[in-house]
């Protein structure tokens, strides 16, 4: 069982999707005086779908989207208000120096002697004739939380590098799924194999890729499930008819649409980079190929399981998929371990666990 927080939890983050409201309620019933999420809207061209918790509360923010792409600034007005009215005796805020009212809600807890934890990916390396200004910068606003939240391994070892004491580091592996309850399902024994693909329908999926593998696949042929929407839909659709008109586009799927999804399939691939449906596809005891992203493919996908791929290289997905489908027996070993680690490691009770570890041992002493 998760350590309890007997204080009263604020929490920022610039949206509220819905895959992370079950972490945000299982979160909150470790939290004695109560949990309140601080977030606002997204951008209508990123396709987010809100969600809204049971049990944590949501406070509307104001966000005010600055700019777009490599440039984008958000300011979520009335977050000194929100502060003044819930009054957390501890706040856990992304660590994202894009966020401009983030100094602002520092300063009002830090003025009241009340501890700020950030939660972020990392701290990527930085190169180019500015780097060392950048770097200076990051470390300084880095330095002003008092303690941070990694989503993995390598994003606590970026933050450390980046001058943050290694003590006051946690890593909270990134999970939308609570632990399996049950064993692997039973999978069919026949038939052509199904490869998934769970996401938003976007560039840097590069879903047209995976369109290509299987087209030069050898008969038989898999099935492909494409599950999403956003906007290559159409691009992509299109295509599917040219290249591979088997594959199936069914659009966004949630509940019990989605489990179905994910339990008739064999494969799951996500060829490009980001996408918690990884975590999601392994509860479900499916094998994985995914592209290297920001680390927390690292923690979830080991040779037990799956394959990790370049994001930007065709030929090792093409090659990987052949390889993934040359055994299916194998691929029935890789699934029971997928959902192992799942059951094990990397699911939503252990998330909250290390949030409650890094709120104990965090206190105003340390700043």
């Amino acid at each position: 069982m998760s350590a309890r927080f007997r204080g009263r939890l604020g929490l920022q983050q610039r949206v509220l999707p819905s895959y992370r409201a079950p972490f945000f309620d299982m979160l909150a019933r470790v939290c004695e005086g109560g949990l309140e999420v601080f977030a606002g809207k997204a951008r209508r061209s990123e396709g987010i779908v809100p969600g809204e918790p049971r049990i944590a509360r949501h406070h509307h923010a104001a966000n005010l989207h600055i700019f777009s792409g490599p440039a984008y600034l958000c300011l979520q007005r009335g977050i000194r208000t929100w502060l003044r009215d819930w009054d957390p005796d501890a706040l856990i805020i992304e660590a994202n120096p894009r966020y401009l009212a983030t100094a602002s809600a520092l300063g009002w807890m830090h003025d009241r002697g009340r501890p700020v934890i950030g939660w972020g990916l990392g701290a990527p390396p930085m190169s180019g004739a500015l780097s060392a200004l950048w770097r200076s910068s990051r470390t300084a606003f880095l330095n002003s939380f008092d303690g941070l939240i990694a989503y993995s391994q390598r994003g606590a070892r970026e933050y450390v590098e980046a001058g943050f004491p290694a003590e006051r580091v946690f890593v909270a592996t990134n999970a939308v799924e609570p632990r399996p309850a049950a064993g692997p399902p039973r999978k069919r024994t026949t038939g052509a194999p199904t490869i998934l693909f769970v996401g938003r329908l976007q560039a840097r999926k590069h879903v047209d890729w995976l369109l290509r593998a299987c087209a030069e696949l050898p008969a038989p042929h898999p099935r492909l499930v494409i599950v999403g929407d956003g906007p290559e839909r159409d691009a992509l659709q299109q295509l599917a008819r040219r290249s591979y008109p088997a594959a199936e586009f069914v659009g966004s799927r949630h509940g019990n649409d989605l489990e179905s999804s994910f339990l008739d399939a064999d494969l799951f691939v996500l060829p490009g980079t980001g996408g918690l449906a990884v975590q999601q596809a392994m509860a479900h005891a499916l094998p994985v190929i995914v592209g290297r992203g920001d680390g927390t493919q690292d923690d979830l996908v080991r040779e037990a399981n799956g394959w990790q791929i370049p994001a930007d290289d065709y030929t090792a997905l093409a090659r990987t998929i052949q390889i993934a489908l040359a055994d299916i027996d194998r691929l029935r070993r890789m699934g029971e371990e997928s959902i192992r680690i799942v059951k094990d490691e990397i699911n939503l009770e252990s998330m909250v666990a290390a949030f409650g570890e890094a709120l104990g041992r965090i206190s105003p002493r340390h700043r």
